[in-house]
């Protein structure tokens, strides 16, 4: 495995172009800095040499002045290279988390079945941060740090040649446990960001489950579970520890062992009157062996952040990479649906081997309401995630209105098809943004009027704050009942053209359920609908039941026709579902 992936590293790089200006004003003040740091220690020996040993105070007074106004442009540099580097970075991770964000809101259904969300969580979140670092922490810092250290290099031969040498001859040592350190790394902060991912996962998972949680007991297990996921992740990050642990005494060491060379070899040839050093040598390398190990031992440092960073791209990467996308090259936008549905001859499976749906053959003509119903597993659902374009089907076709929806823009398509599902997903926000999802083309009065035809005014209003209150995640703060209620709403103010209930009553209270089959009534007159259900009670009235069986059309007619098929499939649910509620009464 490379210890620095040059590739990568490049298509990183290409998120800056908007920043251009910015990206090398930075590397000017890198450059600038390393010039300004590089000559103090020369100023210093200077000094020594040629006023404090000649006991001049005004050349000692001038000097001295020198190095205060070469620390302030230090400074000034400094704060313009760390503000403008760390600005760059967060510009470039507000570009990225975009892109990465709108990316993942077009996955197809099927993507979303098998990605853990925690993981795409810090992959948006998280992971585009240690990117950022890459900037402001790595790469500008390591560019900063390798300038200085060639401006020193140069500085040092051109004052000692000999005192240089020595230096030379430890950097190779240091260098090469850069390098191996370096590769050390890499692996470890994969296993790192590894398990940074699962913790998410895990925790995410545990939130949202907890009611399944505390209602089967299962705390300490999943505490017990967190805990061992808690310490594979502790223990990625003791190897980085163990790893920095071995490389910076090193690197310290030989930093220890160059400088009391150069203090022997430049003391002796002092001492024995040789002309080859001065004190000003001395002092100016004692202050430039710091200035140019200490950079390194940092480089290493900042090539870990870099590390991090790289490794938090390449996952973000192969998310923006993968193609998840259902293709939307439909070109018709400027439809309105008459309501007549065909599905001729389709095939689907979730998983190719195990198909759902096989030669399905339906038709729903133009301002039906048709129910259909089937054991679980039959494919009801399946129906209106193909009719979405949520999954794309293996073979045959789907038409509405004569048009194969694959010819219809998907935004096109999904505008005119109305769904109110089992479960209703609520934001943390008001009912009304709930309702509208922030359509701007909606207002409130058309809200309210909706609601009032339905007939849920009354119990919106009933609650704090009316149509301005915030229902909490998920919608806790109502009842399942409830939430169904704001979905019939939500979906009868856009107006469709179809109209598709799945499972729409399954769940609710009595008094809900008799709000609930009042909308149904209001908001299925004079346009298609689909009526998915369990409970057969509440689709008598539907102009034609479809029954499903094994992915297949088994039966298809009234409520009265079904029932009158001996040992038919609707007769037997029926029967059973009627024998069920007479026991509960």
């Amino acid at each position: 495995m490379k210890a620095f992936d040059s590739q990568l590293f490049k298509r990183i790089t290409q998120y800056a172009k908007p920043y251009q200006w910015r990206f090398n004003s930075v590397i000017i003040w890198a450059v600038l800095l390393s010039i300004f740091a590089a000559l103090r220690p020369y100023l210093l020996k200077e000094t020594v040499d040629e006023y404090i040993q000649h006991k001049d105070h005004l050349g000692l007074l001038f000097y001295i002045s020198l190095m205060i106004g070469l620390l302030l442009l230090e400074v000034v540099s400094q704060y313009f290279f760390v503000y403008w580097a760390n600005w760059l970075g967060q510009d470039i991770i507000k570009d990225l988390r975009k892109k990465l964000f709108e990316h993942i809101i077009h996955f197809k259904m099927k993507y979303f079945d098998g990605a853990p969300v925690g993981k795409l969580v810090t992959r948006t979140v998280s992971d585009t941060e240690s990117i950022a670092s890459i900037f402001s922490q790595g790469l500008f810092m390591i560019v900063s740090d390798v300038l200085k250290m060639l401006v020193i290099i140069v500085i040092m031969f051109y004052m000692n040649w000999k005192l240089s040498l020595i230096v030379l001859v430890a950097m190779p040592l240091l260098v090469y446990a850069t390098r191996v350190f370096q590769i050390k790394m890499k692996h470890a902060f994969e296993d790192v960001r590894t398990h940074i991912a699962s913790i998410n996962t895990f925790i995410q998972e545990n939130v949202t489950g907890m009611k399944i949680v505390q209602l089967f007991s299962r705390e300490d297990l999943e505490f017990e579970k967190f805990k061992e996921i808690n310490k594979q992740h502790q223990n990625a990050w003791i190897k980085t520890v163990w790893y920095n642990s071995i490389f910076f005494p090193i690197a310290d060491i030989i930093s220890s062992l160059t400088l009391g060379s150069i203090v022997w070899y430049g003391g002796i040839t002092i001492l024995n009157g040789e002309n080859l050093t001065t004190f000003g040598d001395l002092f100016a390398y004692i202050m430039m062996i710091n200035m140019l190990f200490n950079p390194l031992r940092q480089i290493a440092d900042k090539f870990n952040v870099l590390q991090m960073g790289m490794i938090a791209a390449q996952r973000v990467f192969e998310i923006l990479d993968s193609n998840q996308h259902i293709e939307d090259s439909g070109k018709i936008t400027d439809i309105q649906f008459k309501g007549n549905i065909l599905f001729k001859d389709v095939v689907f499976g979730y998983l190719p081997e195990e198909p759902v749906l096989k030669e399905f053959n339906l038709e729903v003509k133009i301002g039906e309401t048709i129910a259909i119903v089937g054991a679980t597993g039959a494919g009801k659902s399946t129906i209106i995630n193909l009719l979405s374009r949520f999954y794309e089907i293996n073979s045959g076709s789907i038409t509405i209105d004569n048009i194969d929806i694959k010819d219809i823009q998907l935004a096109t398509l999904r505008s005119q098809i109305g769904v109110v599902l089992q479960d209703v997903f609520l934001f943390s926000d008001t009912i009304f943004n709930n309702i509208t999802l922030n359509n701007p083309n909606i207002t409130e009065q058309e809200v309210i009027n909706a609601a009032k035809k339905i007939g849920i005014h009354d119990f919106i209003e009933s609650l704090p704050e009316g149509y301005q209150y915030n229902v909490k995640e998920r919608g806790v703060m109502l009842s399942s009942g409830q939430r169904q209620l704001i979905a019939f709403l939500r979906a009868y103010v856009t107006n469709p053209s179809i109209l598709v209930l799945d499972e729409a009553t399954s769940s609710v209270d009595s008094y809900s359920e008799e709000l609930i089959q009042k909308a149904t009534e209001t908001i299925t007159q004079g346009r298609t609908s689909i009526i998915i259900a369990h409970r057969l009670a509440t689709i008598i009235n539907a102009t034609k039941i479809i029954v499903l069986d094994q992915g297949k059309v088994a039966e298809i007619g009234s409520h009265s026709e079904l029932l009158n098929l001996d040992n038919g499939h609707y007769k037997n649910l029926y029967e059973s579902q009627f024998l069920a509620t007479n026991k509960e009464n």
